[in-house]
C-alpha cells in the first residue's frame, strides 16, 4: 500500500508510468552534453549571431521550446530553456533526456539569503532542500537531494582554471514564489542555504532517477536576507549572464574530460 498521511510522501519506485517521454519522442542526432540555460537574452543573442541552430522543438500546450546545438571550442553542446518552476523544468529535462542527452550543466540566477553575496557571485548548489513537489515523484522522501559529484567537480575545475571565485553551498528549492516568509527564510538559513530557487531539487531528483549527470551554476541575484526584499536589478548584468553560459558549456564538456 502506497497510502500515507500526506499524498506527497507516496513515492512509487516503478520505472514505468502511464506516460513516458521515450514513448513519444524519438532519439535524434544531438550532443550528449547539454546546457540548461535560464537566460532568454543569452539564447536570443546566440541565435541572432548564428551560433545556435535549432535541432528540434518540444511542443506543449504552453507553446514550443526550441532545443539548439551550439559550437564550443570545436565541440558541440545542446541547449534549451527549461521553463520556470520545478514541474516545467523536470518535464522538459525528461524530454531532452529522451532525445539523447545525458550530461547536463544548468546556469541560472537565484535569490540570495546572505547579503554579503554580491550580484553575479557564483554559487554551486551541491545540495538542494526539497521544498517543492516534483522531486518527491522521483526519489524517496528526504530533506535534501545532491547534485552529480562529477558535474560539481567539472564546474570547480573550470572556475579554478579561469580564476573565478565561487561558493559551494546549498540552495532552497521552493514552488511558491510569494511564500518566502520571514520564518521560512530563517529556517533555511539555519540549514545552511545561501540561495533560493525554484527548480534545482527537481533537476537533481530527475537526474538521479534517470541516471544522468546534472549539476548547476547559480549567480547571486535578488536579496531575501533582510527585512525588505531588494531586487538589486539582478537581471540586468548581461555580461555576467553570458559569461555564466560559457562557463556552463565548458564545464559540461569537461565532465568527460577530467
Amino acid at each position: 500500500m502506497l497510502q500515507r498521511d500526506y499524498p506527497i510522501l507516496e513515492f512509487d519506485s516503478s520505472r514505468e508510468a502511464l506516460i513516458n517521454a521515450p514513448d513519444h519522442l524519438a532519439r535524434i542526432e544531438i550532443p550528449e552534453h547539454c546546457v540548461v540555460c535560464f537566460f532568454n537574452d543569452v539564447i536570443d543573442k546566440l541565435v541572432s549571431g548564428g551560433r545556435a541552430r535549432v535541432l528540434t522543438e518540444l511542443v506543449a500546450e504552453s507553446g514550443k521550446t526550441p532545443v539548439y546545438e551550439v559550437d564550443v571550442d570545436e565541440r558541440k553542446v545542446g541547449l534549451f530553456h527549461p521553463g520556470l518552476g520545478a514541474p516545467s523544468a523536470a518535464k522538459n529535462l525528461e524530454k531532452v533526456i529522451a532525445l539523447g542527452c545525458n550530461t547536463f550543466i544548468a546556469c541560472g540566477g537565484a535569490g540570495i539569503l546572505d547579503r554579503n553575496i554580491q550580484v553575479g557571485h557564483i554559487i554551486i548548489p551541491k545540495f538542494a532542500v526539497r521544498d517543492e513537489g516534483t522531486s518527491y515523484h522521483y526519489l524517496e522522501p528526504s530533506r535534501e537531494v545532491e547534485a552529480s559529484s562529477v558535474g560539481v567537480e567539472a564546474i570547480e575545475r573550470v572556475l579554478a582554471a579561469h580564476d573565478v571565485p565561487y561558493i559551494v553551498s546549498k540552495t532552497w528549492t521552493t514552488d511558491a514564489f510569494y511564500r518566502s516568509t520571514p520564518e521560512k527564510i530563517r529556517l533555511r538559513k539555519s540549514e545552511g542555504c545561501l540561495a533560493v530557487d525554484m527548480e534545482c531539487a527537481a533537476f537533481y531528483a530527475v537526474a538521479q532517477f534517470r541516471d544522468v549527470v546534472f549539476a548547476q551554476l547559480l549567480y547571486g541575484g535578488d536579496d531575501l536576507s533582510s527585512e525588505k526584499w531588494d531586487s538589486r536589478d539582478w537581471t540586468k548584468p548581461t555580461s555576467i549572464r553570458e559569461n555564466l553560459f560559457w562557463i556552463a558549456a565548458e564545464s559540461c564538456l569537461a565532465v568527460s574530460n577530467p
